[in-house]
């Protein structure tokens, strides 16, 4: 039965005696045959489908305004879409998200000083396979909310040596750095803040993954305010025109 390998998943236990330690001693971590081959396949068919049907659009550089931009693909290069996993012909997909979900939530109080509430839409991204990756960034280096991401990967038969796209991660302070293969079916976490630099090696092969942030309801709530204070200041910057002008 295809739901055997789910219903045998002890999330709580996963949650508790995996992710959080391995969260606190290295700063991220991963697991494999999450969902098993037949829900795999299932969220990959749906991904593949968004991708053939034009849903995926490039991915922008923070900062960047539409039609800026002249030469981004050297510095991201992969096509996404948002969504929330309700929509017709997601369902695998939202499947997916509500275990996360799960996951998340039995962290509970053991993610240290953060406390989540909410999480971003999921991000469907797909690098082409043209040479073509992320350049080293960090997710939330100005406090945005976002604490912990989520990645989960889609690829059948990677072989890093041949495809490439290796998510590089620079642990802070230390002189190592973690390569993570975008196998199928895996998921990884990592903290979302300044610890984990991290980079897309150039893919050399069609590469999915999916990708959820979720937030620390305290950072989020001030850099919501932080945004309407910036947001109101400009406004008394900017003084109205008249119809004359």
């Amino acid at each position: 039965m295809p739901l055997r390998h789910i219903a045998n998943l002890d999330l709580e236990k996963l949650a508790l005696e995996y992710i959080v330690p391995r969260l606190h001693a290295r700063g991220f971590c991963y697991l494999d045959s999450f969902l098993g081959e037949v829900i795999g396949d299932c969220v990959l068919e749906q991904v593949k489908r968004m991708h053939c049907c034009g849903a995926l659009k490039d991915g922008q550089l923070a900062g960047q305004c539409q039609g800026q931009g002249t030469s981004r693909s050297h510095l991201r290069g992969d096509k996404i879409a948002w969504i929330t996993g309700t929509e017709e012909g997601c369902e695998a997909i939202g499947f997916l998200l509500s275990l996360i979900d799960q996951l998340v939530l039995l962290c509970g109080g053991r993610l240290g000083k953060y406390y989540v509430k909410e999480r971003s839409k999921a991000m469907v991204a797909c690098y082409p396979g043209n040479g073509t990756g992320y350049v080293r960034h960090v997710d939330n280096p100005n406090g945005d909310g976002r604490c912990i991401t989520c990645i989960y990967y889609l690829n059948k038969n990677w072989d890093s040596k041949v495809h490439g796209g290796v998510l590089r991660i620079f642990p802070e302070g230390k002189s190592c750095v973690a390569d993570v293969e975008p196998l199928f079916d895996r998921l990884l976490f990592f903290w979302s803040d300044r610890r984990n630099p991290h980079e897309v090696q150039p893919s050399y092969a069609t590469r999915y993954a999916m990708t959820v942030w979720y937030f620390d309801a305290e950072e989020r709530a001030e850099a919501k305010q932080k945004f309407r204070n910036l947001n109101a200041a400009k406004k008394k910057e900017d003084p109205p025109t008249s119809k004359d002008d």
